[in-house]
């Protein structure tokens, strides 16, 4: 998860206007999966509040209270007037988007977003429908390897070409190489 904080009130580069605690309820949100997690900084063009914002993320991570009261440091004054860890959101004017239009663009936008395709965040690969599998004319597969006849020789044939592909790799989920047959 990327936290920068540049989305904090009163940052130099950014336009918004999210309050520390409200930046940390992404992190909070995030953390409720229980999934491992890759949490990195970024962004942020006002020292004094990144530092703060990744203190107190930090301790949301590692299920850690800090006091809101910051410690005498050398760096005291960077977080003057009132020395403490939060960052409050801006007091803004009266909010003049009508409820009737918000929820039309909430609609309009959730629409969008059901007609795109997904991007997802690991490797995926699609499952064609068995309408669009190729109908192969095989053998009788009943014997086992080893077995004379045409059964076992593809059996055989079968088993070599999945271990030479990466298919079936050496002892992976077998206490040995005929395991899987069932021996």
């Amino acid at each position: 998860m990327q936290c920068g904080a540049d989305s904090l009130a009163n940052d130099r580069l950014g336009c918004f206007n999210l309050s520390m605690r409200g930046h940390g309820e992404a992190v909070s949100f995030m953390k409720s999966f229980n999934v491992p997690m890759l949490v990195t900084g970024g962004g942020g063009y006002t020292k004094h509040n990144v530092a703060r914002c990744w203190t107190y993320e930090t301790a949301l991570l590692v299920d850690q209270q800090v006091s809101e009261v910051l410690p005498e440091t050398h760096y005291h004054e960077y977080f003057s007037p009132d020395y403490c860890l939060n960052v409050a959101a801006h007091r803004v004017g009266e909010d003049s988007n009508k409820k009737d239009h918000v929820e039309k663009m909430k609609v309009e936008v959730l629409e969008n977003l059901r007609h795109l395709a997904h991007a997802p965040g690991v490797q995926f690969q699609e499952v064609a429908p068995d309408s669009m599998l190729p109908d192969y004319e095989l053998p009788d597969v009943t014997g086992q390897p080893g077995d004379a006849g045409p059964a076992g020789s593809f059996m055989e044939r079968i088993g070599k070409f999945a271990h030479e592909h990466g298919i079936i790799k050496p002892a992976e989920f077998y206490a040995n190489d005929r395991d899987h047959w069932g021996d």
